[in-house]
């Protein structure tokens, strides 16, 4: 996969932002005053989430589909994983293409998320503790149903998402550093993809939830390397298991990865919102939380932040702008950010406990 994608030229890429551009307008990038005055550093904001479906993975859904039906117009039907946004994208691309798709994700996944698939065509699948269980789950569903599973990596998913990175190189000149999350690693690649293929010296700059620290470790061995929980409440990021393609690409082209706090998360949304009037799910805050984490090294750089998604519901924001971060809970009743509070309950199985303005509830 790697050497696949070292392989691409940039008259492919051209040809594939053609395509998507017919159908997702290129995002703008702003260098917000106040983001300055907060970070340090010009701050560009890549605003993916303002998109058809409010992040960055519907580029890479479209050409995924529009490629898979050429080359086997005979599909009746895909299926996929997803927290959310990889799935609105298949879900998205799919109803254009007009083949039925199945999305799974895991148990007590965002009612928002679900509902946004939903409308697009998809039918919803709750199943397991976390997407990684869940892409299990609809891999094994894939091979007895004989439908087509779409990964959450792969060469032309990194293709379509590479062209918010061409959109972006190419109206900002002289980018010192990028911040951009890592889930399963389409953006990263893309962004070092298309630094390559323009042959510039910008350094990519990868963000990791401390609570799901895959992707840093794996960075740090060189190799994959999987973890047990992945207990952030930022969902594009909340991934276990890497793909082995992905962190090669990383790992060769990445700077470093940046750890953050699910503190540092739910702040840098505040800030988002505060300074720009923009909403940010918690993966799509993460790489202002890892600059503002290294706001002494970037000062006075030229630097960019992927916003990669907007995709968030509103019980969970109300809780963030309140000053609060969200707590997240595995079924063993484990948490991993926020305050227990006492509920008098104690089946934490499949829950999230939520505090918003002064009340305390539990989601399932």
């Amino acid at each position: 996969m790697a050497e696949s994608l070292l392989s691409v030229d940039l008259d492919e890429l051209e040809r594939v932002a053609q395509f998507v551009h017919a159908t997702v307008p290129p995002t703008p990038q702003y260098a917000w005053p106040k983001l300055r005055r907060r970070a340090g550093c010009t701050v560009w904001v890549k605003h993916e989430n303002q998109t058809p479906t409010g992040a960055f993975k519907v580029r890479g859904g479209l050409v995924y589909l529009d490629r898979l039906m050429r080359a086997q117009p005979e599909v009746q039907g895909i299926i996929s994983a997803t927290r959310g946004n990889h799935g609105q994208s298949i879900a998205f691309a799919a109803a254009r293409a007009g083949v039925a798709a199945t999305i799974y994700v895991p148990q007590g996944n965002s009612p928002d998320q679900n509902s946004a698939m939903s409308t697009f065509g998809a039918t919803v699948v709750e199943f397991g503790r976390d997407f990684d269980v869940a892409r299990h789950e609809a891999q094994r569903v894939a091979a007895e149903r004989g439908l087509h599973f779409v990964p959450s990596f792969h060469r032309d998913l990194v293709l379509g998402v590479a062209t918010y990175a061409l959109e972006l190189f190419r109206a900002v000149a002289d980018l010192d550093t990028v911040y951009v999350s890592v889930g399963m690693g389409s953006g990263i690649c893309g962004l070092i993809l298309v630094r390559d293929l323009l042959g510039l010296k910008t350094e990519i700059v990868g963000v990791s939830a401390s609570k799901a620290p895959a992707t840093s470790r794996s960075f740090a061995a060189g190799r994959p390397i999987a973890t047990d929980t992945a207990l952030t409440f930022a969902d594009g990021i909340a991934t276990r298991e890497p793909n082995a393609a992905a962190i090669e690409a990383i790992c060769k082209g990445a700077a470093r990865i940046v750890e953050v706090s699910e503190d540092e998360i739910a702040d840098a949304m505040r800030s988002y919102f505060d300074d720009v009037h923009q909403i940010a799910e918690g993966a799509g805050a993460a790489p202002l939380a890892a600059l503002l984490q290294e706001r002494q090294r970037m000062a006075s750089r030229n630097v960019a932040v992927i916003l990669s998604g907007g995709n968030i519901e509103r019980a969970r924001m109300l809780q963030v702008l309140a000053g609060h971060t969200p707590v997240v809970a595995d079924q063993q009743g484990r948490y991993a950010a926020g305050r227990l509070l006492n509920t008098g309950m104690h089946n934490w199985a499949d829950h999230e406990l939520l505090e918003c303005g002064g009340v305390n509830w539990l989601r399932p």
